[in-house]
């Protein structure tokens, strides 16, 4: 019997089988004159400024599981409140508390000099002198062979190339988080590296490490770029020995939250559009490009969006997430808490790549809801950012979330000079330009007072997703 398309079709459908394509996300003009107005009226602010300052002047450096951690989440607590919030919050996290205590290094013998580094988050304590042991790259002290640095000290020497889009950190978190393993398998009694860096100052970068299973940790520490510089040419002049001192080290276990705030929508509240930072940051500096500035034009964003006589459909909720820098462990915590209302996250996007103005956005959203991220992309399009299909991902305490299903945005930021001050002493509020920081406010504003404005959503379903990185 010969079956007619549209008979098999309406029968496909009886059953159940066959369902019909989602209906197209767009966003109202209405939504569209008032995100535009909001534009120029965050552009015009410097509220994103000013929270940032107050985070980094009144609580500074943010270690996770400090005393200072504990306070910056008491004063984001009382900034939500006090920037007109219609409800705060705080949602528990816990994790491995690492301290740092000292650290201290000198080139021994005949060329003896100081050198300056900073222990890498994660390293035991430890005192060695031993001789130095040069790498060119991690795939070279990954190919050593096993016993052959006995007694020695590990030197990966790799240089961090300078983009945009922070694409030379790659491999720069890779030395820093692989290198000390492979130093362990070769036998090393201790790990130097050079800094994660794109700057020539005297200021080492730290940042996370790992150690992997079955390995016994051993001192671990990254070299100011000029100190690599310097300890490369004394290599080439023959063997050199480095003592290295840290005190540093893990501590039991610690307590801090992430802090929520929302911006209740008018007619769905219970669908919520996530944007949000980190609130924690490593100790040298006092964390304001990473991830101060994030923090405060997300809270701007929507306390902006909260003076507006126009609210937009869905909740704006900000969250200022807890320990990312020692493994998302706020993000991981979010995730887990919110899984069974993944559908009720409309769309989500991080700042946590300094101040640096926007140039590009993006959305992993489906094909259905692809006409909604134009319109936003429309509206942003006069802060001088384009609209960058297939570039971007989601930022990393959204990934947990993100990998679940939750529908993302990426906005991405100019981090040419970003990796100049990551994770230094250098990280401080004179390094964030206001003007910069107001376009990130309003941009951040548009795309979450559209995206909660939107007829439709943007694809968040429970499922296995492997996202794109940053």
């Amino acid at each position: 019997m010969r079956v007619v398309p549209w008979v098999l079709a309406t029968s496909l459908l009886a059953a159940g089988t066959l369902q019909a394509a989602p209906r197209a996300t767009a966003i109202p003009d209405k939504a569209v004159a008032a995100a535009t107005q909001l534009r120029e009226h965050a552009l015009a602010s410097n509220l994103g400024y000013e929270i940032t300052a107050s985070l980094t002047t009144e609580v500074g450096p943010r270690l996770a599981g400090s005393e200072a951690d504990a306070r910056a989440v008491k004063w984001a607590e009382a900034k939500f409140k006090a920037l007109g919030y219609d409800k705060v919050w705080l949602e528990e996290v816990r994790f491995p508390k690492w301290e740092r205590r000292s650290e201290h290094a000198s080139v021994v013998g005949t060329n003896a000099q100081p050198l300056a580094l900073i222990a890498l988050g994660g390293s035991p304590a430890g005192t060695v002198e031993a001789e130095v042991v040069r790498f060119a790259d991690l795939a070279a002290l990954e190919a050593a062979p096993a016993g052959s640095l006995v007694g020695k000290i590990a030197f990966i020497d790799h240089r961090m190339e300078r983009a945009r889009d922070g694409a030379g950190y790659g491999m720069g978190s890779k030395v820093r988080s692989r290198g000390p393993s492979a130093a362990i398998r070769a036998g090393a009694a201790a790990y130097l590296m050079r800094s994660a860096g794109t700057d020539s100052h005297r200021n080492p970068h730290t940042g996370i490490t790992r150690f992997d299973a079955g390995l016994t940790p051993v001192p671990s520490a990254a070299l100011a770029t000029p100190d690599a510089d310097q300890l490369t040419r004394l290599l080439a002049l023959g063997p050199v020995r480095v003592r290295m001192a840290l005190d540093c080290g893990w501590n039991g276990e610690a307590v801090s939250h992430n802090v929520v705030g929302e911006i209740r929508g008018k007619s769905k509240p219970q669908e919520v559009v996530l944007i949000g930072g980190h609130l924690d940051s490593w100790d040298p500096g006092t964390g304001a490009i990473d991830d101060g500035a994030g923090v405060g034009l997300t809270m701007a964003a929507g306390a902006l969006i909260g003076q507006m006589r126009q609210r937009p459909a869905r909740t704006i909720r900000v969250v200022a997430f807890a320990n990312e820098e020692q493994g998302l462990y706020g993000g991981k915590a979010y995730a887990a808490t919110h899984v069974n209302d993944i559908r009720k996250h409309q769309l989500a996007a991080e700042s946590d790549f300094g101040a640096g103005r926007i140039y590009a956005f993006r959305s992993g959203a489906p094909e259905y809801a692809q006409g909604a991220v134009k319109q936003i992309a429309e509206v942003l399009a006069p802060l001088g950012i384009a609209h960058t299909p297939g570039e971007g991902g989601p930022g990393p305490d959204i990934s947990p979330f993100a990998e679940r299903g939750m529908a993302w945005a990426s906005l991405r930021q100019d981090g040419t000079d970003y990796f100049d001050y990551h994770h230094t002493p250098d990280d401080t509020l004179d390094k964030i330009d206001p003007r910069a920081l107001a376009q990130n406010v309003a941009a951040y504003a548009v795309f979450a007072y559209l995206a909660a404005s939107a007829d439709g959503d943007f694809g968040s379903d429970l499922k296995a997703v492997k996202p794109p990185q940053e």
